[in-house]
């Protein structure tokens, strides 16, 4: 079975380098576009069943990707984006060593849960979850599975799946509506 992650269209705040998670920001005109280039992009992969995220720039990529398919999509509360509390809307993290969060963007392997921010290994179970109690047991249903979700909590399944050690976390990281296959 293949399970194939894609990562939602582009948002203003991707193009500010604002942490995201949660907070639930629209596609702009850009990553609308990506969603429908991404249609075509992957038209020829027999999709099977969709899964997405209840974030409104997961649930206008996966329509926009699905289009007129006639497969069912499905929200799932598991495949979220990380919450990353009050650090929402900071930009440009990434900058600032003494971020509690610079080291999770920088140095997952020296990383310590950030206050209000989700603890990792939380989004880490409820991924778990989401492939034990959603995913395999579709095995032999389905043969192309497609979850549209976001960055971190892309990689959260992608890393259990390859087996990725934590301090190679963002290894496989996407692009605006780029999409990874996998065997599982």
């Amino acid at each position: 079975m293949n399970l194939y992650m894609l990562r939602h269209g582009q948002t203003d705040w991707n193009l500010k380098y604002k942490v995201q998670g949660g907070t639930d920001i629209p596609l702009n005109e850009t990553g609308i576009q990506m969603a429908k280039d991404a249609h075509d992009r992957y038209k020829d992969i027999p999709f099977d069943i969709c899964f997405v995220s209840p974030l409104i720039r997961a649930q206008v990529t996966a329509e926009l990707i699905v289009g007129d398919r006639g497969i069912d999509i499905i929200t799932d509360e598991r495949l979220r984006e990380m919450s990353f509390g009050q650090y929402e809307g900071t930009e440009s993290i990434y900058t600032m060593p003494d971020h509690p969060l610079y080291k999770f963007f920088r140095d997952p392997e020296n990383y310590s849960d950030a206050p209000t921010a989700e603890p990792i290994s939380d989004l880490y179970a409820r991924t778990k979850d989401f492939l034990e109690n959603t995913v395999k047991p579709l095995e032999g249903k389905y043969e192309n599975i497609l979850v549209v979700g976001h960055g971190a909590m892309n990689l959260s399944l992608i890393n259990q799946v390859l087996d990725i050690p934590f301090k190679d976390f963002w290894t496989h990281m996407m692009g605006n509506c780029e999409c990874v296959k996998l065997d599982v």
